[in-house]
This record gives structure tokens, sequence and C-alpha cells, in this order.
């Protein structure tokens, strides 16, 4: 299994802009067939150091992460996020 953990901090995090992304990552449930399970969630402490949104994946394996990496739901949400994030970081790891 893998697990594939991306945290976001963005550029607008007003809460209706935080809402509005959440719903764009939660969308991809049910239209990416390697994914085998999906939470997003939002900061609750809001310090500093924070990031505004968490999305936490797990995948039956490498190849499946590797296909949904390109899979055009996807694509999709990499262009959306790509234009409200101001910065993400991210690990993914077998387990």
């Amino acid at each position: 299994m893998i697990k594939h953990i991306v945290l976001f901090k963005l550029k607008d995090p007003s809460a209706e802009n935080i809402e509005h992304t959440v719903s764009v990552l939660r969308g991809l449930n049910g239209k990416v067939e390697q994914l085998r399970s999906l939470e997003v969630g939002i900061d609750v402490i809001k310090s500093a150091r924070s990031y505004d949104i968490a999305l936490i994946a797990e995948f039956d394996s490498l190849e499946d992460l590797e296909g949904y990496q390109v899979h055009p739901e996807h694509k999709k949400v990499i262009e959306h996020m790509s234009q409200v994030r101001e910065s993400q970081v991210a690990v993914d790891f077998e387990y």
C-alpha cells in the first residue's frame, strides 16, 4: 500500500476559497479508479507554520499512484491547484 500526503497553503486563505478548493479535491472521489481512499481536511490551528488543506490518499501500489498522477480527472485538479496554491509539500510512503 502507498500513502500519498499533500499539504497546501493557498494564496487566498479565505474560508470561501478554502471550502471551494476542498470541494474540488474531494471531487476526485469515485472518479479515479486507482484511488483506494481519499481524505481532505482543513487546518484548525491556523498558526504561522500551518498549511491550509491536507490531502491523504491511499493506493494499492506504486503503479496505481503513478496512474493517478496522469489521470485526466487528477490533471483537472492540478490545473485548479496551480492557480490557487502558494505552496505545497508532499510525501509518499509504503506501509
